[in-house]
């Protein structure tokens, strides 16, 4: 059993609907490295308050996820070139009351890329314009997918990105086709009011190459089902969730683990 004491230090998420894939992933690494650390996740409705709590209590560190990741910037002390690139945030590390945002999201995203050898010579349609949006269309963008549409309902926020990436904007997904479709919304996520929605629709997804969902919770979302059953490869969620995971986790502690400790991690939180 692990002890905890006053000297604990106590790492953190915020997020609309928490889940457990963090907490268990995290906890997992610190008992397993021995590391006196602990972290829990939580949501808000006074995002000022939390964040001015992590700095007031001496949090070590906070991810953030939808909708925070942009609204928390005016409450941090500064941002780590990471962040400051793309006005996203997904992590907070507290050095003694000093507030910094990174992002570890675009690392991931980055990383997937080389993982799954997807070609910068595709099309790509990407649906969503917040906070992660911003990551994930940065980290194609700057691997030199230039022929590219942001689909997004808010117009300001899409045609802003796309014009970002030197990509088009469109409302909605009806209609268009591309080699790689990528979901950075909450359609689908669970929980939420629309977990049962399909980010994209069955005719968009049949004339596609790979689908790609960065919703998490669950990992098999409507989107990913549906692509599933056309044989279309797949990238989910959980492999964002961990990348950018392991991240965080070396932000906060300092020491980067082994590759088998990842592992087990990984799969004690997908449990």
């Amino acid at each position: 059993m692990r002890t905890i004491s006053k000297d604990t230090r106590l790492c953190m998420s915020l997020s609309a609907r928490p889940g457990n894939f963090g907490t268990r992933f995290q906890n997992h690494l610190y008992q397993a490295m021995e590391l006196d650390f602990i972290y829990k996740a939580f949501t808000t409705t006074d995002l000022p308050g939390a964040v001015g709590g992590i700095r007031a209590l001496g949090i070590r560190g906070c991810a953030i996820s939808m909708p925070f990741k942009e609204a928390c910037i005016p409450m941090l002390d500064g941002l780590d070139p990471s962040a400051a690139a793309i006005g996203s945030v997904n992590t907070i590390v507290n050095d003694d009351g000093v507030l910094r945002g990174f992002n570890t999201d675009y690392i991931a995203i980055d990383r997937l890329i080389d993982r799954h050898a997807l070609s910068a010579g595709s099309t790509l349609l990407l649906r969503g314009s917040g906070g992660m949006g911003k990551a994930v269309a940065s980290a194609f963008r700057d691997r030199g997918f230039a022929n590219g549409t942001i689909v997004s309902r808010n117009e300001s926020a899409g045609r802003v990105l796309a014009e970002s990436c030197g990509w088009e904007w469109q409302a909605e997904p009806e209609g268009l086709q591309a080699d790689l479709l990528v979901n950075v919304t909450p359609l689908g996520m669970a929980g939420g009011a629309e977990a049962d929605t399909l980010a994209f629709p069955e005719s968009v997804i049949q004339t596609t190459t790979i689908v790609f969902d960065v919703v998490a919770a669950p990992v098999e979302t409507p989107l990913i089902r549906a692509a599933r059953r056309l044989d279309i490869p797949v990238i989910t969620g959980d492999a964002v969730m961990v990348l950018q995971g392991v991240e965080q986790f070396v932000l906060y502690t300092g020491v980067r683990p082994t590759d088998a400790q990842l592992q087990a991690a990984s799969k004690a939180a997908l449990r």
